[in-house]
């Protein structure tokens, strides 16, 4: 085979074997040879491989020579302290997204998230809504300039991603979440960097509440 020569080969194994842990298809502390996935992602083991490292630094796998790749569990503890960090770092974001201020194009960006938000809802589709509330919280950690602090939240948030697929249709409607949104994109606006911080903190505690309570009444521990 000559994918490892093909540019999208790496891409194409990641972001495959990526859908496969947030959809549950690759178990949590299940354990997977490169092989394997190989065959069923259609390219050689070499992008596995480079897609699996990837992963790890994520906090998805934990690459075992010779063993393969496990998936790590995520646990109740886990998002509770995920949460604790989210809860203050992606404020942060957002005030300094605010003080910075921002191109038209990026509070298009967002604008557009938070449409996709809202009409996914409309449609029932939570599946779409929760992709575009991911798309909206990564764009506004881009928004603030800070590289560390995109590195920093962005293993997280994938985390995040997975435990709220997993509770998508036990929870009331999130329509809370579109109008969060566009308050904080008011303050961006307005360049309110206070008012952005502390309505995206009152977000994410609410959201990180919210999750941990269905994992905890489900006994959702082992994703």
């Amino acid at each position: 085979m000559t994918d490892e020569k093909h540019p999208s080969a790496g891409a194409k194994a990641y972001d495959a074997i990526k859908a496969m842990i947030l959809d549950g298809r690759l178990k949590p502390s299940a354990s997977y040879l490169e092989t394997e996935l190989a065959d069923q992602i259609r390219v050689s083991r070499t992008p596995v491989r480079e897609a699996a490292l990837r992963l790890e630094r994520e906090g998805l796998v934990v690459v075992r020579p010779r063993r393969g790749m496990q998936v790590l569990p995520v646990s109740t503890a886990d998002m509770a302290e995920i949460y604790q960090l989210l809860t203050v770092l992606e404020p942060l974001a957002a005030e300094l997204a605010a003080r910075r201020g921002l191109s038209e194009a990026e509070l298009e960006a967002m604008e557009r998230a938070t449409q996709k938000m809202q009409d996914a809802l409309v449609d029932g589709d939570l599946v779409s809504w929760a992709e575009a509330d991911d798309m909206f919280h990564a764009l506004l950690v881009q928004a603030s300039g800070n590289r560390r602090l995109v590195e920093a939240t962005g293993r997280y948030r994938t985390q995040v991603h997975r435990a709220r697929m997993a509770t998508l249709t036990m929870r009331p409607c999130p329509s809370s979440s579109t109008e969060d949104h566009r308050a904080v994109l008011h303050c961006l606006r307005s360049g309110d960097a206070e008012g952005a911080r502390k309505i995206h903190a009152a977000h994410r505690a609410a959201a990180g509440e919210l999750l941990i309570a269905l994992l905890a009444k489900h006994s959702l521990d082992n994703l």
